[in-house]
């Protein structure tokens, strides 16, 4: 069974607890998933199933939130399952003033981690590190916010805010929240998390781990196809001999018919029946420019 699901993960489920559970329910030992989100969090989580989990490098990279932010707390982990270090609330704290600071988190934007995230420094996790007590400088991040807007108000002693979030990534959510606090002068935290697409997959499409395991149970679960997921690369049809050639490893000479705009990046490659046979690219050489294999799929 090769191909792709797309899981809804539940709360209190970290992504590797999901990847272990489809295990159970598929019987298969090849299952990899795209995209960590934190346990507190739910939505769509890419999962990858047999030969799919060399296609995870080459999913689309953007990515969309619908979170909530609490003012008036600052926590170890900038969300409500660490150690609180501060709880004043924000009175008087108004949309109008929270607003005007949304455009610093648009655009390219210089970003530092969660002191408790999977980002590795030195070989270890930075959650272990920050477990262990250790004191480590949190490595700067250069990311891209495409859209982020306020949808959502609750005055309160703690109030909240609720946004809509597009972004590349490498994005911490948990960092604007902190971010955002930290301007304001109040605190802020992470309160709720719901990822509502990742890597081209969609929360609407999204299958619960149960309706998985009623579906496995019942022999009914199919897979998405690589070519449903990968529709964002560019793509080459092959005739029937340059498909064999192909798919046994052997590089093509690029001809003017199917010489691609770009060199060295991802194809989508199929035979003349839109069979999906893997990813190529191509590659100039003194000799030439040739279609190589990249990752082969199938035959």
């Amino acid at each position: 069974m090769d191909g792709f699901l797309n899981l809804r993960k539940p709360a209190g489920f970290t992504s590797h607890d999901c990847v272990a559970r489809v295990r159970r329910i598929l019987g298969m030992k090849r299952v990899g998933h795209g995209g960590t989100l934190d346990p507190a969090a739910i939505g769509v989580l890419p999962v990858a199933l047999g030969k799919a989990t060399r296609l995870l490098q080459f999913l689309r990279q953007d990515k969309a939130y619908h979170a909530t932010i609490r003012f008036g707390l600052r926590t170890t982990t900038d969300d409500l399952d660490g150690e609180v270090l501060e709880n004043n609330p924000a009175l008087g704290l108004e949309l109008a003033s929270v607003e005007c600071l949304l455009p610093k988190f648009r655009g390219t934007i210089q970003q530092i981690p969660p002191r408790y995230s999977a980002i590795q420094v030195g070989g270890k996790r930075m959650y272990d590190l920050a477990r262990a007590g250790a004191v480590v400088d949190v490595p700067v991040r250069t990311v891209e916010v495409s859209h982020l807007e306020a949808v959502g108000w609750r005055s309160q002693d703690f109030p909240e805010l609720e946004l809509t979030i597009a972004c590349g990534a490498g994005t911490y959510i948990r960092s604007i929240a902190r971010d955002l606090g930290e301007l304001l002068g109040t605190g802020g935290v992470l309160a709720s998390l719901v990822r509502t697409e990742s890597h081209g997959f969609s929360l609407a499409d999204s299958l619960t781990i149960e309706a998985l395991e009623a579906q496995a149970q019942n022999h009914i679960f199919q897979p998405l196809k690589p070519e449903h997921v990968l529709t964002h690369l560019p793509r080459l049809t092959l005739n029937p001999a340059e498909a064999k050639r192909w798919s046994q490893g052997q590089r093509l000479i690029a001809s003017e018919g199917n010489l691609p705009l770009v060199l060295d990046n991802p194809i989508g490659i199929y035979n003349e029946t839109e069979v999906f046979l893997g990813i190529g690219r191509w590659l100039k050489t003194e000799d030439g420019e040739f279609l190589a294999p990249w990752m082969v799929f199938g035959e």
